[in-house]
């Protein structure tokens, strides 16, 4: 332990440890002052920075407010129109028995060779009234041949013409024809084969039997089948069940069908027809047109589809001057969207006379009008009472009323 000398002043070591605290001290302060002025000074300029940065971003912000505001143009989706239907009108007309010839044993001085000779091919479409001109597509029933052949069949009554008599059909308006009949092999293979070179020269399609017609009116695919129905029988069933879903396979909208059947002079159809039709008809064909018996019967809705059981005779030169001329002309106006059949229907039953005279058949098939023509109407009225009721009338109205208001 140190010791004061005895005079009571400190020690040389006393004084050495007292002169060390005290600069420890002043050190110890002065380290402090400057650590504080280094922080103050560290404060300060965090403090100005952040003004700095404050009234950069306030300026940042008037720029941005006194910038003109750009409107951001959003690109439109074009709105998808829905595709416009397509509505598609054809109207098809149908007649009877086109007889453009005779029996060459009908030497009468007025027989349709004879008139065909001094009245010229024209003669014959005059009383038409270009029916079959303004519709979009026309079939009938040609029970002739059209040849020079002489080798004829076994029967009663054999009816030809000269090939030249294809040209009245075009004359008429008519575009395809049947020959599915009892009489277009009369003049044997020969006979018919000539028939529809005939036919052919002049542009005339043709149907029946083994041969289908297909043509495209206004982008619409129309198919005609012919068949002698004399009997409802499988084989005849087989055959038309097929032929119908061949025509639908080739992209066929509306289905014809031709049959020969019935007997003659009745004014109703048989059992076998009715029950053939319905067959047919629930098969896929569109409408039915029927001829054979040479007087008319009438007409049935079966099914939202029409049988029309006999048009008749029409142009008929296989007989001078049948007792009964009444015929009419049936047509059909097919609505169509975008290409599918719809199932509205429009019809119209024109009443014509085989003849334009009534002593005698002169072979110019001519349009009723007035009493006659009301007559004829009210006749095809009660054939049909007598099958299946006549309320196919409704759409001939509904026709009538349309054509009003154009």
């Amino acid at each position: 332990m140190n010791k004061k000398d005895s005079s009571g002043k400190k020690t040389r070591r006393e004084r050495h440890q007292s002169k060390g605290t005290v600069r420890f001290v002043i050190l110890a302060v002065i380290l402090i002052l400057a650590g504080s002025l280094i922080y103050a000074n560290k404060l300060k300029s965090e403090h100005v920075s952040s003004k700095v940065s404050q009234a950069a971003e306030k300026a940042t912000e008037k720029v941005k407010e006194e910038e003109p505001k750009q409107e951001v143009e959003v690109e439109e989706k074009p709105e998808i129109q829905p595709k416009p239907e397509i509505e598609t009108m054809i109207k098809i007309s149908a007649a009877g028995d086109f007889t453009l010839g005779t029996d060459e044993s009908f030497t009468y001085s007025d027989s349709f060779v004879k008139t065909a000779s001094v009245n010229g091919l024209p003669y014959f479409v005059e009383g038409l009234d270009k029916i079959f001109l303004e519709d979009d597509f026309t079939t009938v029933n040609l029970e002739t041949t059209l040849t020079n052949a002489t080798q004829k069949a076994e029967k009663t009554f054999r009816f030809k013409g000269d090939p030249s008599y294809a040209k009245i059909l075009v004359l008429g308006g008519i575009e395809a024809v049947n020959l599915a009949n009892n009489h277009s092999h009369d003049y044997l293979e020969k006979g018919y084969n000539d028939t529809i070179s005939a036919l052919k020269n002049q542009n005339i399609g043709y149907f029946g039997y083994d041969h289908q017609y297909i043509t495209t009116i206004k982008g619409i695919k129309v198919g005609a089948l012919g068949y002698e129905g004399w009997s409802d029988t499988k084989e005849i069933r087989q055959k038309v069940e097929q032929d119908i879903k061949n025509l639908r396979n080739q992209g066929v909208q509306i289905v014809l069908i031709h049959y020969h059947w019935g007997n003659e002079s009745q004014y109703v159809p048989n059992e076998s027809q009715k029950s053939l039709a319905h067959f047919t008809i629930d098969s896929g064909a569109d409408l039915i047109l029927g001829h054979h018996p040479h007087v008319v019967q009438g007409i049935e809705e079966y099914n939202g589809k029409f049988i029309v059981y006999s048009l008749g005779n029409f142009m008929f030169g296989g007989n001078r001057n049948p007792r009964d001329k009444d015929t009419y002309v049936f047509q059909q106006t097919f609505q169509l969207k975008n290409g599918v059949l719809t199932d509205k229907k429009e019809i119209n039953v024109v009443p014509y006379s085989i003849s334009s005279v009534s002593s005698r058949n002169n072979y110019q098939p001519t349009k009723l009008t007035g009493v006659e023509q009301e007559r004829v109407k009210k006749k095809i009225i009660e054939g049909s009472n007598k099958i299946n009721g006549s309320d196919w009338l409704v759409y001939e109205n509904q026709q009538e009323v349309v054509q009003k208001d154009e």
